[in-house]
């Protein structure tokens, strides 16, 4: 199904937390390529919706140091660039362990992940999952009880993408060449799982 409204996109959560189990959080996965606008979704949903918590994957983000040592750096934000492992288990006790969680959050002006940024409270029922990967990562995806995909034509996306490079330090030139280079490539792979979501959102 194709949703057109951050309205819509709220009543199927609505729905989806009705038919969950009281004993366990309803996961909802918002899944797109670089600067399609995910995270914004995101977190107006959560605006919108009681008792619901934001978990954005961008605080598995190996350390810089990390990257630097695995020779990775250039291609930051690439699958192989983000700690799997950690999120997948994150994913598992905020699902299923009905306790407050922690999970680092990801300061962008440092490039830099923050452990402890985030607590996911006991009270929350429902969690919003934003991530480019939750589709790919089969253990991840295994997780989520409902999965939509943010399409956005390319010229809107890489035009915010260039943007956001800006904003946070990066010279015109650089801006667009990033853009253009290790986020269109992590785009096609992201975009490729597109088929494997419950809905797409196109706002």
């Amino acid at each position: 199904m194709i949703l057109g409204s951050l309205a819509a996109v709220a009543t199927l959560v609505t729905e989806a937390r009705a038919s969950t189990p009281a004993a366990r959080r309803l996961l909802v996965g918002i899944v797109g390529p670089p600067g399609a606008g995910k995270s914004t979704i995101a977190a107006a949903l959560v605006e919108l919706l009681p008792a619901v918590a934001l978990l954005p994957m961008d605080g598995f983000h190996l350390p810089q140091a990390e990257l630097r040592r695995l020779g990775r750096r250039e291609r930051m934000g690439a699958p192989d660039t983000f700690d799997v492992d950690g999120f997948v288990a994150t994913l598992a006790d905020v699902r299923n362990s009905g306790l407050s969680v922690p999970a680092p959050g990801f300061d962008r002006g440092i490039e830099e992940p923050v452990p402890g940024a985030i607590v996911i409270s006991q009270e929350l029922s429902t969690v919003v999952v934003d991530g480019n990967y939750l589709l790919l990562w089969e253990t991840a995806a295994a997780h989520l009880d409902l999965a939509f995909f943010v399409d956005v034509d390319h010229d809107t996306r890489i035009g915010r993408l260039v943007e956001r490079h800006e904003k946070f330090g990066k010279s015109p030139e650089q801006a667009r060449a990033w853009a253009l280079g290790p986020d269109e490539a992590n785009a096609e792979v992201i975009t490729a799982t597109a088929t494997r979501a419950d809905h797409v959102i196109r706002l």
